[in-house]
């Protein structure tokens, strides 16, 4: 593949990530203002926006088709790299910038891709094991807790109702 193919791609790929998210959050505003219709709509266009981004991903060698094990151990590998590399660098540059909005948004961040990490490692465990546990994540900064979720987040305090059960 060439260089500009490989960056090109990357470049949709990010736009097309941004977009999925986008048509979600969208998606949430129009349930909330009762336009049940309008958010099938931006569900609909953000499904076709992760087809996308997802077959760009696979073109990059991002995506591969392995062994779920693999993928685990791969996720494993990329959670600890941002939460030991990645975020402490946004953090204290956020910082220096005097940007505390950011800096707690980075933390959190953090914190939660720490868990992952554990999440992961644990992961394989229930592979092997062929146990199924039930996760809930934090609404506010993303932290999953594995089983029942806590009365308060452990990362940004949130309550147990910000909680949403992963089916």
């Amino acid at each position: 593949m060439g260089e500009k193919t490989k960056q090109n791609l990357y470049t949709a790929f990010v736009a097309e990530a941004k977009a999925y998210f986008r048509l979600l959050a969208y998606a949430e505003k129009a349930e909330e203002e009762g336009y049940p219709q309008i958010a099938a709509l931006f569900k609909a266009v953000a499904e076709a926006e992760r087809v996308h981004a997802t077959r760009h991903l696979k073109l990059l060698g991002e995506v591969v088709t392995r062994d779920t094990e693999s993928n685990l151990k791969a996720s494993f590998e990329r959670e600890e790299k941002a939460s030991e590399v990645y975020y402490p660098q946004f953090i204290r540059e956020a910082e220096e910038e005097g940007d505390s909005q950011a800096s707690i948004s980075f933390s959190h961040a953090r914190d939660v891709e720490e868990e992952h990490a554990s999440l992961y490692k644990r992961a394989l465990q229930h592979l092997v094991a062929d146990t199924a546990p039930e996760y809930y994540v934090c609404q506010v900064c993303g932290y999953i807790a594995e089983g029942n979720p806590p009365e308060r987040c452990p990362v940004c305090n949130a309550p147990k109702e910000k909680f949403k059960k992963i089916i």
